[in-house]
């Protein structure tokens, strides 16, 4: 890992970093090696596998992909890995042809609908229809986010959440774990941005999928790109309408001691 910028050099990722060495509101800091992010985590090398499971005592993996994408994509190498749990976390509203049910039958998956951002509106500002996008993640799928900030909380080793790009899912995700761990708005803001950094490489990675390909070309480039001001927008409406991100989780089973769980895992 670059200690300058946290990003995690792998042969099959991206967009992979360590979210230690945030600073928190009361001037402590997120620890190293204890909750990591990614894209795609399909293309790791044998030298990937053994890095994550060396040098972070990885355990736990968080995935967000729908159960489309995760049929579609098909099994990556940490699957095969004893010591690491998968746990499938969709945040899209596995509905109908989305189902488990609909997957089973590889012809009946839709592709077209199998990447939670098809469906946002196109009659809207860019920022308007990804922060619906990112609102829709809490009305379809709290579930899904309360057990991804549980597993975070494990002690047997790092966990690592992922998604596709690793920008809007795992975005969300992680700036929810963040907010509850008391990390300053800032921080929590650029981490989401920082994903800016690679946006061409992970495009370009996704753009080799069939999963993905056709999405990715039918709209601009910059489009997909994390603005720092989406994600402040996005916790101040969580902020508005319920409080603040412990206030939203509470309605949806998060207890007190989750919180306390969570912040003594990741902060120093």
């Amino acid at each position: 890992m670059d200690d300058a910028t946290r990003w995690i050099e792998l042969d099959g990722a991206v967009n992979a970093r360590d979210l230690g060495g945030l600073p928190t509101t009361d001037g402590r800091t997120t620890r190293r090696g204890r909750v990591l992010r990614s894209d795609n985590l399909q293309d790791l090398s044998v030298a990937d596998v053994r890095l994550l499971l060396d040098d972070y005592a990885l355990k736990n993996v968080i995935d967000l992909r729908s159960d489309a994408e995760v049929r579609l994509e098909g099994p990556g190498p940490l699957t095969r890995v004893p010591s690491v749990t998968v746990h499938q976390l969709s945040l899209f509203a596995e509905r109908g042809r989305h189902t488990d049910v609909a997957a089973d039958t590889p012809d009946a998956v839709d592709v077209d609908k199998a990447l939670p951002w098809q469906e946002r509106p196109n009659d809207s500002p860019e920022q308007d229809r990804s922060l619906g996008l990112y609102l829709g993640y809490l009305a379809d799928r709290g579930d899904s986010i309360v057990a991804a900030l549980r597993v975070m909380t494990r002690t047997d080793g790092s966990s690592l959440v992922h998604c596709a790009a690793g920008k809007d899912r795992t975005g969300v995700v992680c700036a929810l774990a963040l907010d509850v761990a008391g990390i300053t708005r800032e921080a929590i803001v650029a981490d989401y941005a920082q994903t800016g950094e690679r946006l061409e490489d992970v495009l370009r990675r996704l753009r080799t999928s069939d999963t993905y390909a056709a999405d990715l070309d039918s709209r601009p480039a910059d489009s997909h790109r994390p603005h720092a001001a989406l994600m402040d927008k996005f916790l101040t409406r969580i902020d508005e309408e319920f409080g603040g991100t412990t206030g939203w989780l509470s309605g949806h089973g998060w207890t007190p001691d989750d919180t306390d769980a969570l912040t003594t895992r990741l902060l120093a």
